[in-house]
């Protein structure tokens, strides 16, 4: 009958079907795929090779699926990448990617999947590092080449050029950038590596007597020389009276004169008159003196003054040289100026440095007319820079004027001075609270310094009270650059105070201001501001810096000159440079000496980390220091990770990492770490580390830092994730609240010792649940990089040996997905090894929840099927493909009631640690699908492996070979899911003889109540013998033999309709009779061989039947002597071998038929609407080693392809489902405008029909004839109810019915007519697709009805409890839910019960 259709197997591994078949996966429920595997995916995508002398790119989707890019030239490494505008720029060392020439730097197009080199003239050498700068849209790339740049480059994506950095580059040490970052406010570039930057010249020029830039004086001391003159430009200076005689009657010509004395350059007051000379500032000045040069004109000059201070009207007590004997002198008033034209000035200092707002000068005796001036300036305490511009005019003498830098926003205050006549401006700037240093405002101050010395620097604080800005002040980081060879000084100064403040904030020398460097002040935020704010702000207020000398920078007292004196050398940095981005000096020179005044804050940390690192010689060892990570957290301190030691400093004793905060380094806890550092990641307040480490310096974890570390930065303290990873780590990347980490290594390490899961070379963290987690997609090799490619997407580089688009530790699962295939969900938990594991039967389990029969099932007299075979002896099972852990080899769902969820739980060989544990659980565990969560079954030890489970109610059977703690079974237990207990009580274990207990299936029985089926390899049950298969009565808690029992041992178990048990595997019947696949008859408690046990080749792994109907039954399995796989169909008559070049290495572990959304062109083996899935280890010459493959009936389509954890072919072992039945029906839908038009249509018609029927009333009724009425329904006889249609559209239904079927779909079959309907049936499949393929006919009501019918389902209730018995019936219980589909029949309805998907026909009376 089928044999025309029995042809051999067409292998689609190459694009039979323009795509993959479209598996229905929803229609089953939840979808769990389970095996021995570490990665999977659609065969589809499976076309890439890998070679692990190359570097691949892969792009790593928000899920974590891997996509392969492309691939370098062999020996080719891909170090390092970023993202910039819609650009993915990676680099390393190659010279080609894909199919594509590139020389260390390509670029990747996600939109389109392009590869690009970038221009010409790259770097000529290995790029380490790359910056993505998105601010001013230019890629940065950094390590070691020549060109263009020395170490650095930057790639110009709008000019399509390259070009060498501002700076030139780096050089000395490895002359090598390893890493480059910005910092947290974007406003500047750090580079890190092995290299080393100088700045300042190495030469500097002090003075030995007086100041060089001041003309000499005999009336002046090198430390008056040195204090700057006070600006006065802006001040009132009255001379009263004055002279009226031109040239000489300007006071203020004689402020800075720019000639000689003499006219325009000198002053005189009125002949024969004291003068008065006034000067006020009308603001605070800082001031140390008076410089008054005499005029030596004819007929005028001064010989005695007196000075006064303003505001406190005191006549000063003044200290001077005598310019005749050099000697110190004091005077008060009046106080000498000398008459000596050889002394151009003479300096008259007060008793300290003072706050004054002005003076007035009163030259009370002079020679010849008048007293007169040519040089009056008003002498600071020092050098002094204001926040306000206006207030840093040029000082007389000096080449340039004091000056200031700021960034972010600020504004001018006025300040109450509370002195009359006087006031004060400042620079405020408000911030949020919370805003990081580094991202907040900043103020620098550059002030003018005339002379090297020893100054104090006071930072001027107005008082809060005055303003009023108490509650908005905080504390404020002030850094002092007092120039070359110096090292900066960092000070917190707290700005809260109410009164007016002078912070003293360095004491020590200062390097006169020059060409090459300037002495900068500079304040920003805190890194820990102190208050609260005011309105979520603080206020930042900029003033006033203060110089005030304290000793004049000399060596020896001379003659007046000036000499070059000690040189103070040049400062050095090692492995941290910071770029300003805003810099516009197109001079500097990197790899030379760069000027002082390019030296910031940050750089500092280079310079300590050169002198805390032992020697110069340490740059250029054999293991040579570097810096190779580094993080800039919100409060400004800097991390530095790398491979270095620091022997001296604050820092000293770290090593590998370190923190650079407020102006010093400063040691981590436990002084670092043990190994080199490679990456830093962070995540608010957590450090996250990597590197080639186990622990910290002083061995305080005790190990469990391998190669991954936390650290706490408000605690410091040190964390390990896990128990780290198995190696080295070479990058980290933060993306979805996960942390990943690529290196050289092979497994994760759980916090037990006993928790290990295999992770070749990427792992994923849960930041939030600290455990180790699925990284999505598949990867075994040695990788280099992961970086984030967008918010959501990353790419991840390096060496691969495999690599599947997903991952997943033996689980995943399936959902409908798109035209390219389902949705696959891998399992988020990571599953490891076990410590011992009793060893594995050599047939792998087959997934026993199959399909109960939705429709039509062949009931076919047993005489004519099943026929006695000889006496033989039975074969040993195949050897299956291994499992080693980690395994998941069962599944089974179950609802929770209380908490509605519904869990998959899992089975097989493994070991996890469920979150908040650290004990590891074995070979059973509680997959939450919804949430990602896995837990394990609270009082369960399980010691072995689990191959099957069941759930049935809140009862899990759990079957496999195992042992469990506390208790007596042996491969057989049972949980109670609800108490969370075992529910073994009374459960006699299982026994065997010879060989060790194996449970392959358990099933339950739809024939005979509160049975359960257990079936594998054992003897018997308790004392009860029962070889491979037994019964078990859940209510009297007994084992019961099924019938006389059988030889062998079963593999998989089947039903056909509700009384049929079909068991596979290496069996012989009671009497020797050879059947590998052997029927169980519930009703008459026999057991038959199906067919000739010569038809199959050998022992049966895995079975299946098709819609439950006994006429179609597919086996697979393989040949008694190894030699090869077989795939055979059963069609009620005899078993017809598929034929398929299956290699004989491959093992079927399951044959499951799966629903589609589409149909395909069946040949009567397999219905249109429907495949069969085969999985296991399927081993092909045409399309290789795969590990699940659909069969339409003709072909045999490779689907889904899986790695182990190793890389090696991974094997599929069972596919389970929550809904124990389905339909494969599939049932559309007419466009709403459709259904509209023929409502239109049928309601037409009605009324017509109406009319018709009352025109015949009519004529009737004339004729006198009476309509005689019929019974709806009658009983023929205690089997069978048949219709009588009491309208004309219930003729035509019955009329279909008997067409279709031959006969009233309601009538009971016979015996004798078994066989013929079977092979009428089999010919035609009444309820194939029609031509369209649109629309199925479900029912005899829908091949007329049809699409009518469709629209008009609605749900209803079981009144009384049915037993559905006849063919056709769907049994129902009283209170059931069902969708009446069909209920034109007045006595029999169409339903589908709601909750198993199962359809038939019911009494209309039982539904309401």
């Amino acid at each position: 009958m089928y044999s025309s259709l029995f042809l051999p197997i067409v292998l689609s591994a190459n694009a039979v079907f323009a795509a993959l078949p479209q598996v229905d996966f929803d229609r089953m429920g939840k979808v769990g795929l389970a095996g021995t595997f570490a990665g999977l995916d659609l065969f589809q995508n499976n076309s890439v090779s890998f070679d692990s002398a190359t570097s691949t790119l892969f792009a790593r989707a928000s899920d974590g699926s891997l996509s392969p890019i492309a691939s370098t030239n062999q020996g080719g490494h891909i170090l390092t990448a970023c993202a910039l505008q819609n650009e993915v720029y990676f680099a390393g060392s190659f010279s080609s990617i894909g199919d594509t020439s590139a020389s260390n730097v390509a670029s990747y197009t996600p939109s389109s999947g392009a590869v690009a080199a970038l221009g010409s003239g790259g770097p000529n050498g290995q790029v380490d590092a790359v910056f993505c700068d998105s601010k001013d849209n230019k890629l940065w790339v950094g390590g070691t080449f020549t060109s263009p740049g020395s170490s650095v480059a930057v790639w110009d994506p709008k000019a399509d050029s390259w070009s060498r950095p501002p700076f030139v580059g780096v050089a000395g040490a490895q002359a090598r950038v390893l890493s480059i970052t910005s910092n947290s406010s974007d406003s500047s570039i750090f580079f890190a590596g092995s290299f080393v930057t100088t700045f300042g010249s190495g030469s500097v020029t002090l003075n030995t007597t007086n100041n060089p830039n001041v003309p000499f004086s005999a009336g002046a001391t090198p430390f008056s020389s040195s204090l700057v003159p006070v600006p006065l430009q802006n001040a009132e200076v009255n001379g009263s009276p004055s002279s009226s005689q031109s040239g000489f009657s300007d006071i203020k010509q004689i402020l800075c004169p720019s000639g000689d004395d003499g006219p325009n350059n000198s002053w005189f007051a009125a002949d024969g008159n004291d003068a008065l000379i006034t000067v006020r500032a009308f603001s605070t000045i800082s001031a140390n003196g008076v410089r008054l040069g005499n005029t030596f004109q004819n007929n005028h000059g001064t010989t005695g003054f007196s000075i006064t201070t303003i505001p406190d009207n005191k006549v000063q007590t003044l200290h001077y040289i005598d310019p005749s004997t050099g000697q110190n002198q004091t005077c008060s008033d009046p106080c000498p100026l000398s008459t000596d034209a050889t002394v151009l000035y003479q300096d008259f200092l007060f008793t300290g440095p003072m706050d004054i707002t002005g003076v007035q000068i009163k030259l009370s005796e002079w020679t010849g007319a008048s007293p007169g001036l040519h040089i009056l300036q008003l002498l600071s305490s020092g050098a002094f820079a204001s926040s306000i511009e206006g207030n840093n005019a040029v000082s007389c003498f000096a080449p340039s004027p004091s000056n200031t830098t700021l960034t972010g926003n600020w504004v001018p205050k006025l300040v109450n001075t509370k002195i009359a006549g006087t006031t004060q401006t400042v620079l405020v700037s408000t911030v949020q609270v919370g805003t990081p240093a580094s991202s907040g405002p900043s103020f620098t101050w550059m002030p003018y310094v005339s002379a090297s010395g020893n100054y104090d620097i006071n930072l001027l604080i107005p008082g809060c009270t005055n303003f009023p800005d108490c509650p908005l002040r905080t504390s404020v980081k002030v850094t002092v650059f007092p120039g070359e060879g110096l090292d900066p000084s960092v000070t917190v100064v707290s700005q809260r105070n109410t009164a007016d403040a002078t912070h003293l904030i360095y004491s020590g020398p200062i390097v006169p201001s020059s060409p090459d460097f300037v002495a900068t002040v500079s304040m920003t935020l805190s890194d820990t501001p102190e208050g609260t704010g005011q309105g979520g702000q603080y206020e930042l207020v900029a003033d006033r810096v203060q110089l005030v000398l304290t000793s004049a920078n000399v060596s020896s007292t001379g003659s007046g000159s000036s000499q070059t004196g000690s040189s103070q050398g040049a400062k050095r940095a090692f492995g941290f440079f910071e770029w300003v981005k805003t810099s516009t000096d197109t001079s500097l020179d990197a790899t030379k000496n760069l000027p002082n005044a390019t030296l910031t804050a940050l750089d500092i940390a280079g310079l300590d980390l050169f002198s805390g690192i032992t020697g110069a010689g340490t740059l250029s060892s054999t293991n040579p220091s570097s810096i190779i990570a580094v993080a800039h957290h919100s409060s400004g301190t800097i991390f530095f990770g790398g491979n270095f030691s620091i022997s001296s400093g604050s820092a000293a004793g770290s090593s590998n990492i370190i923190a650079y905060r407020d102006g010093s380094l400063a040691s981590l806890a436990e002084k670092g770490l043990d190994g080199s550092v490679t990456s830093l990641s962070l995540d608010g307040d957590k450090l996250f580390v990597g590197g080639s480490f186990r622990d910290t310096l002083s061995a305080s974890t005790q190990g469990k830092l391998q190669g991954v570390a936390l650290y706490d930065v408000q605690n410091d303290r040190w964390s390990p994730l896990g128990g780290g990873v198995n190696g080295a780590v070479t990058s980290l990347a933060q993306s979805g609240g996960h942390l990943q980490v690529t290196g050289n290594f092979t497994s994760q390490l759980g916090s037990s010792d006993r928790s290990e899961a295999k992770a070749a070379g990427l792992a994923t963290w849960d930041i939030n649940s600290n455990t180790w987690v699925n990284s999505g997609g598949f990867l075994v090799g040695s990788m280099a990089f992961v970086g984030n490619s967008s918010s959501s997407t990353q790419v991840v580089a390096g060496n691969v040996v495999a690599a599947r688009k997903f991952g997943a530790s033996g689980l995943v699962m399936l959902k409908n997905g798109n035209s390219d295939g389902p949705q696959i969900i891998p399992l988020e938990a990571e599953l490891g090894e076990v410590d011992s594991i009793i060893p594995t039967s050599n047939v792998q389990r087959r997934r026993s929840h199959l399909p109960r029969s939705t429709g039509w099932i062949s009931r076919v007299g047993l005489s004519h099927i099943f026929r006695r075979q000889t006496s033989t002896q039975v074969p040993s099972l195949p050897s299956t493909a291994p499992s080693p852990a980690p395994a998941v080899l069962a599944g089974a769902f179950w609802k929770n009631s209380s908490s509605s969820a519904e869990v998959a739980i899992i089975g097989g060989n493994f070991s996890f640690v469920a979150g908040g544990s650290s004990v590891a659980t074995e070979a059973i565990g509680v997959y939450n699908p919804d949430t990602g969560v896995l837990e394990n079954l609270p009082n369960v030890e399980i010691n072995g492996t689990v191959r099957t489970l069941l759930v049935d109610g809140n009862l899990l059977y759990i079957g496999g070979q195992f042992t469990a703690k506390d208790t007596n079974v042996n491969g057989l237990a049972i949980y109670d899911l609800s108490t969370q207990q075992w529910e073994n009580t009374g459960l006699q274990a299982l026994q065997s003889s010879s060989s060790p207990v194996v449970v392959r299936s358990i099933t339950k029985s739809a024939s005979k109540a509160n049975t359960i089926i257990v079936a594998g390899s054992f003897a018997q049950a308790g004392s009860l013998p029962c070889q491979s298969i037994c019964g078990y009565d859940t209510a009297n808690k007994q084992w019961n033999a099924l019938g006389n029992g059988i030889q062998g041992e079963v593999v998989s178990i089947v039903y056909a309709g509700v009384s049929l048990l079909i068991a596979g595997g290496s069996i012989a019947l009671s009497d020797n009779t050879a059947a590998n696949v052997a029927l169980f008859s519930f009703t008459n408690e026999t057991w038959a061989s199906i067919g000739h046990g010569a038809d199959l080749q050998g022992p049966v792994t895995a079975l299946e039947v098709n819609a439950g109907n006994a006429s179609s039954i597919f086996a697979a399995g393989q040949s008694s002597d190894g030699s090869n796989a077989f795939l055979s169909f059963w069609d009620g008559h005899k078993w017809a071998n598929l034929g398929s070049s299956l290699e004989s290495s491959t093992t079927v572990a399951q044959l499951t038929m799966v629903p589609l959304q589409d149909t395909h062109s069946g040949n009567g083996v397999i219905e249109p609407d429907r495949m069969l899935l085969l999985s296991g280890s399927l081993i092909d010459s045409s399309f290789g080693n795969i590990s699940s493959a659909l069969y339409d009936g003709q072909q045999l389509i490779p689907y889904i392809v899986a790695s182990s954890s190793t890389g090696s072919p991974g094997a599929v072992a069972s596919l389970f489902r929550s809904l124990s039945n389905f339909s494969f029906s599939q049932r559309r839908f007419l466009a709403t405008g459709v259904v509209i038009l023929i409502s239109i249509a049928i309601a037409a018609g009605v009324v017509f029909l109406l009319a018709l029927i009352g025109i015949l009333w009519t004529l009737f009724s004339r004729r006198g004839d009476k309509l005689n009425k019929f019974d709806t329904v009658e009983e023929e006889d205690d089997d069978s109810t048949h219709h009588r249609p009491s309208s004309l559209l219930e003729h035509i239904n019955a009329a279909t019915r008997t067409t279709i079927l031959g006969t009233s779909p309601f009538s009971n079959y016979h015996a004798d007519k078994e066989e013929k309907v079977a092979q009428e049936t089999s010919d035609h499949d009444p309820f194939g697709p029609d031509a369209s393929n649109y629309m199925r006919a479900e029912t005899p009501s829908d091949a007329v009805g049809g699409m009518l019918a469709e629209e008009i389902s609605r749900p209803a209730h079981a009144r009384y409890s049915f037993d559905g018995t006849g063919e056709g019936e769907l049994p129902i219980s009283a209170g059931a839910e069902v969708e009446v589909l069909d209920d034109r029949d007045p006595a029999w309805w169409y339903a589908r019960d709601v909750r198993t998907g199962q359809e038939g026909v019911v009494p209309a009376a039982y539904l309401y």
